[in-house]
This record gives structure tokens, sequence and C-alpha cells, in this order.
């Protein structure tokens, strides 16, 4: 059984990460990707987020944050995540599970759009092939990523990279929280009843 001291020690860790992310740099790489995020919502466009694992699951939380509500009722607002299991191993089966994100891109993605790519490596290959298409599209690309930020770092749009860890708890843990300024700046910002 896991001793109280090793309880203890999860809670301190993440406190210290979560210190050390926040940041002026980090702040406006939020900020950043609110901005962008709203544009697109207000033009009548929409936001299409993906990940693999935790991160699809925070891609998932995201979307129907949006889609559904968050802390206040209002309109709902154009958010999805890539997370149906048809269109997955569909996709998987046919071309490879590398193109599961991209080939929902190009079917439903418009110039305007916004991409959340969730990666905590930073070198997800489905996610920087959804990167990929959203540029060829016009598609603003917003990543979450850690360790080093991978090859997402050097071609996204914008990159909100949570601190080094050994872990991908860590930088998941950091994820949620970008995830929720993010909803929550969202609302705040454009005010739907």
């Amino acid at each position: 059984m896991m001793s109280k001291e090793a309880i203890q020690k999860h809670f301190d860790e993440a406190a210290e990460v979560l210190s050390s992310f926040n940041n002026a740099t980090n702040i406006q790489a939020i900020h950043s990707a609110l901005v962008v995020m709203v544009e697109a919502l207000r033009n009548g466009n929409k936001i299409i987020s993906c990940g693999n694992g935790g991160s699809m699951s925070d891609a998932m939380h995201f979307a129907e944050e949006l889609s559904g509500r968050f802390r206040n009722e209002r309109k709902a607002l154009a958010a999805l995540s890539i997370s149906d299991p048809t269109h997955i191993s569909c996709v998987a089966n046919d071309y490879g599970y590398e193109y599961v994100f991209s080939r929902y891109v190009e079917a439903i993605g418009s110039e305007g759009d916004v991409l959340l790519g969730i990666s905590t490596s930073g070198n997800s290959t489905n996610v920087i092939k959804a990167v990929d298409a959203s540029k060829n599209k016009g598609i603003k690309t917003v990543v979450l990523t850690g360790k080093t930020g991978g090859l997402l770092a050097n071609i996204a749009d914008i990159e909100i990279r949570a601190p080094h860890s050994d872990f991908a708890d860590r930088a998941q843990e950091i994820h949620i929280k970008v995830i929720h300024a993010l909803i929550d700046g969202i609302e705040r910002t454009l005010k739907l009843s």
C-alpha cells in the first residue's frame, strides 16, 4: 500500500510543476490561444481538438464544455473532438493510425477554424499530421505539449508547454488547467446568453 508520505509527494510535485508553469511567458501563450479561439467562434467557425489516450480525454472534455456548458448558462459553441471510434478505426485500418486526426481535419476543417492538438511528448505523429493538414486548410493551430515540446513546438502557431517531467501525468495536470482557463476565457469574452 502507498504510504501517506508518497501520497503527499504527489501533491507536492504537482504544486511545484504548477508553480513553475505560472509565469508571464505561459500566460501570454494562453492569452494568444484565447484570442484566436474567440476570433474563430465570433466568425462562425469551430474549434477541433485531438489527442491520444489521456490527451484524447482532455480534447473531449474541452469540446464538451464548449458545446455544452462550463460555468455559465449560454449558447452552445462550435467545438468538437476527433474521438469517434468508427472514424478512428476506419482510418487506422485503411491508412494507418498516424492519419486518424488529419483525415478528420481534411473532411470537416475550414479556413478560420482552430485546431487544439494535445501531446504530452510533443511528438505524436497523428497530432503532427493534424497540424500539417490544418495549415494546408488555413486553420490556426494551438498545441499543448510537455517535455521539450517535441516536433510540435516548431510547427504549431501557438505552443503551450508544461514544464519538463518524466511522467505524462504532470503535463496532463497542466493541460487541464490550461483547458479550463481557455474555456473560462472564451465564456467571459463572448458573454453569450
